[in-house]
C-alpha cells in the first residue's frame, strides 16, 4: 500500500471563550487531514493547536502539514514507526501537527485490518466517565458553573486555576461548598504558580478532598517538582512537564509526580503515547488521557487509545461539551451524560462533515 496524496484543511471551530492561566481561546485552532492510499482507504487525523501550551499555532501546523504530506508521498502507511520516524528526522518537536498524521496512519491500519481502532490496539470496551472542566472566573461564577454541572449529572469536576493564589484557594473552597462532598474535584493550575505559591495553595486546600493537582508550576521549575511532590498533601499530576516517554522516565525516576497526563498534542500521537503509558505502567503510576480543543474526531481516537491502555484510569475528554458552537463531525464517540462510548465501525469511526469542509481553506499535497 502506498500513500498517494493528503488533503489538509484549516479546521477552525467557533467556541465560547475559555479562560485558563495562560490565555483565552475563542475558537479551536484545529487542522484536519485525510491521508489517501492506492488501496482505496484513507485515514483521518485532527489536531488542536494550543499555542500558550505547546507553542504551535494553526498557521505553524498548516505549514508543517504541507511538508509532512510531501515526505510521505509514495510510502507505505502501514509502517507506522517508520513513517513517524520520517517526520522526526525532518523536524524535531511540532508534536501537535505530528499527532494528526500519526492518527491518520492508525486509522488506515485499523481500516485495513477491518477492526475498530480500540480492537486493533488490543483493547476492549469498558465504562469511561469524563470529567467537566471549569475555566477561570470569579469564585462565585465558578461555583455556579460547578453546581450546574452537578445538576446535569456530572460527578467529576476539573477546576482551572493558576492566577492569584489566594483567589484560587477561594475558588476551590466555594466550589466544594456549592457541590458538597460527593463530587470528585481535580485541580489544574496550568503552570500558573511559583513553587512557594504551590506549596501554600496545596497546603491550604488539603481539607477540600482534592483528587490531584495538574501541573502546578512552570516546566522550568521541574527540578523542584520532587520537593513539591514530597511536601504536598495533594497528589501531583505532570502535564506540560511530560511530552514524550523520555520526559516520563525522568519524572518517574526523580519521584516528581504521582500521575501523568497523556495528550496527543504533546506526545505526537498514539505511537508515543503508548511509550509513555508503558513507562508509567512499569512503575505503577496511573495516567490520564487528556485533550485540548479537539472535535469528536480526535476525541474518538483518544477514547480508542484509552480503551486499549489499562493504566489510563482518569479521563478528561470533555472538549466537545465545553462550548463548541458547531459540530463539524459525523460519527465518532457518543455521550450518555458523561459516560463515553466509541462506535464499532472500522478505524476511528469518525470523519468531518462535507458541508463543513466546503467552507474550510484546503490544500492537496
Amino acid at each position: 500500500m502506498k500513500i498517494t496524496h493528503t488533503e489538509i484543511y484549516r479546521f477552525s471551530i467557533p467556541m465560547e471563550p475559555f479562560v485558563i492561566a495562560t490565555g483565552t481561546m475563542e475558537f479551536a485552532q484545529n487542522v484536519f487531514i485525510r491521508v489517501y492510499t492506492d488501496a482505496g482507504i484513507y485515514g483521518v487525523g485532527e489536531c488542536s493547536a494550543f499555542p500558550m501550551i505547546v507553542g504551535e499555532t494553526q498557521e505553524t501546523c498548516l505549514t508543517m502539514a504541507k511538508d509532512f504530506a510531501s515526505i510521505w508521498k509514495g510510502k507505505n502507511p502501514l509502517e507506522i514507526p517508520e513513517r513517524m520516524q520520517d517526520l522526526l528526522a525532518y523536524a524535531d518537536h511540532n508534536a501537535t501537527i505530528k499527532s494528526a498524521f500519526d492518527m491518520a496512519l492508525f486509522d488506515i491500519s485499523a481500516k485495513y485490518a477491518k477492526k475498530p481502532l480500540y480492537q486493533f490496539l488490543g483493547g476492549r470496551k469498558k465504562v469511561i466517565e469524563t470529567d467537566m472542566t471549569i475555566g477561570i472566573d470569579t469564585p462565585e461564577g465558578m461555583a455556579a458553573t460547578a453546581l450546574k454541572y452537578k445538576e446535569n449529572g456530572c460527578r467529576i469536576i476539573k477546576i482551572k486555576l493558576g492566577k492569584k493564589v489566594h483567589e484560587d484557594i477561594e475558588r476551590v473552597r466555594q466550589i466544594r461548598k456549592a457541590v458538597g462532598s460527593d463530587l470528585t474535584l481535580r485541580l489544574d493550575a496550568n503552570q500558573g504558580w511559583s513553587f512557594d505559591d504551590a506549596v501554600f495553595a496545596l497546603g491550604e486546600l488539603a481539607d477540600q478532598d482534592i483528587e490531584f493537582c495538574e501541573q502546578p508550576m512552570r516546566t522550568w521549575f521541574d527540578d523542584r517538582l520532587p520537593e513539591l511532590a514530597l511536601n504536598s498533601p495533594i497528589k501531583i499530576m505532570a502535564d506540560e512537564s511530560c511530552y514524550n516517554h523520555h520526559d516520563a522516565r525522568k519524572l518517574l525516576n526523580s519521584k516528581s509526580c504521582e500521575y501523568i497526563n497523556i495528550k496527543f498534542a504533546k506526545s505526537g500521537g498514539i505511537l508515543e503515547a503508548q511509550k509513555i503509558h508503558e513507562e508509567a505502567l512499569q512503575r505503577g503510576v496511573k495516567c490520564m488521557i487528556g485533550s485540548m480543543m479537539e472535535s469528536k474526531i480526535a476525541l474518538t481516537a483518544n477514547l480508542h487509545f484509552a480503551l486499549a491502555s489499562s493504566n489510563v484510569v482518569f479521563f478528561d475528554l470533555d472538549t466537545c461539551l465545553l462550548g463548541h458552537l458547531v459540530d463539524p463531525t459525523t460519527g465518532g464517540l457518543s455521550y450518555d451524560g458523561y459516560i463515553l462510548d466509541v462506535p464499532d465501525t472500522i478505524g476511528i469511526g469518525a470523519d468531518a462533515k462535507e458541508d463543513f469542509l466546503a467552507g474550510c481553506e484546503k490544500w492537496v499535497i
